[in-house]
């Protein structure tokens, strides 16, 4: 089986940087996979965050809503409990319909823990949230008007207020019938959340920031949570985020833009670090030997484990690898990362795109 081409952006940027110009620059990065045949691009968002200044994905991918042919947009992702279960309905409709159907839905509980104080459900079941919400936008989409959805964190109904004939009190329905198709973004390994989503049909994102130890391990949840749904576990709808940086033939260029200091993947890393690690205990995602010390997870060891970089030559064989270790999937995401320098950073992915997948998918088509 063959693979398909997207893009993941997790839009991390140095908070110093205008804001603007990263807009600007995130959004040339979207236009510029459309250009280049990338499959599908996800944007994530966050409230509190000036490292990650794209505070509504769907705002975002409005902005470049027509600027784009082909390629499918998704949120990655929109964080469940921080907004109202009729909003979420509402905005996604809209979304679908100004995209004829081009949009994935993308959801999670949210991981950024200010987001969650911010929004007054900081020490909360959120993932309790999460799925009261997202069953109320479903039963929504599903449902009429005046709708009388109650749950314990939050309430949907327009008894009281609705016109029906001048269509007051109705909301909009997805032009993707019965509603988008909805993906979810695994970050832990050996993940429940995946095999939940799988038998409800939703398909998994697995981050680009795990080790491919444990990216394997969600081939065997999704599979559990697929036999849930009495559904076949198809790997063409797995996809999987990946760090990558490509250079023409320049491995020592490579390998210092993605793996050093000097480069936009350092920063990223340094960035996660502090929040996963060092805020949310989650150490556990950058070791396999879970009794090294946490201080022993830092940007220098983490990037030249988790960032393919290289060559064309060196990133294809990078990639087979990769696949070779974590088993076959249909997807691969490419995460876009800050333009520290926007002539590599262009360059990468129309090599990703021109030089790399073809070549991939040809040794996998020889049996590779």
């Amino acid at each position: 089986m063959t693979m398909k081409l997207g893009t993941f952006m997790m839009p991390l940027h140095p908070p110093g940087r205008n804001p603007g110009q990263t807009l600007a620059e995130d959004r040339e990065a979207i236009i510029l996979a459309d250009r280049l045949g990338y499959h599908e691009a996800y944007v994530g968002e966050h409230t509190t965050d000036l490292a990650e200044n794209v505070t509504s994905c769907l705002m975002f991918l409005c902005s470049v809503a027509f600027e784009t042919k082909q390629i499918r947009l998704g949120s990655g992702t929109l964080n469940m409990p921080n907004s109202h279960p009729a909003a979420v309905a509402a905005n996604v409709a809209m979304i679908d319909h100004l995209l004829q159907g081009r949009f994935n839905m993308g959801i999670s509980p949210g991981g950024l823990m200010s987001d969650a104080e911010v929004f007054g459900n900081y020490g909360k079941d959120r993932l309790e949230m999460f799925v009261e919400a997202i069953d109320m936008v479903l039963a929504i989409w599903k449902g009429t008007a005046p709708y009388d959805l109650k749950g314990k964190h939050f309430a949907v109904s327009t008894a009281r207020t609705m016109i029906p004939e001048i269509g007051q009190g109705i909301i909009l329905k997805p032009f993707q019938a019965p509603h988008p198709p909805i993906v979810v973004t695994a970050v832990a390994p050996f993940s429940k959340g995946v095999t939940a989503a799988a038998a409800r049909g939703w398909e998994p994102i697995s981050a680009n920031f795990l080790l491919p130890e444990w990216v394997k391990t969600h081939w065997a949840s999704y599979v559990e949570g697929c036999a849930q749904g009495a559904r076949p576990a198809d790997p063409a709808n797995w996809r999987v985020a990946k760090s990558i940086f490509v250079t023409e033939n320049d491995d020592k260029l490579a390998h210092r833009y993605a793996h050093s200091a000097e480069g936009p993947y350092h920063f990223y890393f340094k960035q996660l670090i502090r929040k996963l690690v060092g805020f949310a205990g989650r150490a556990n995602l950058f070791k396999l030997d879970q009794s090294e010390p946490d201080d022993s997870v830092t940007a220098d060891t983490v990037a030249p484990k988790l960032v393919i970089a290289g060559s064309v030559d060196s990133v294809v064989d990078q990639i087979l690898a990769f696949r070779e270790k974590v088993g076959d999937f249909g997807t691969l995401l490419y995460a876009c990362h800050d333009w520290v320098d926007p002539a590599l950073g262009r360059r990468s992915m129309e090599l990703m795109a021109e030089k790399v997948m073809p070549r991939v998918n040809a040794a996998i088509a020889a049996g590779r």
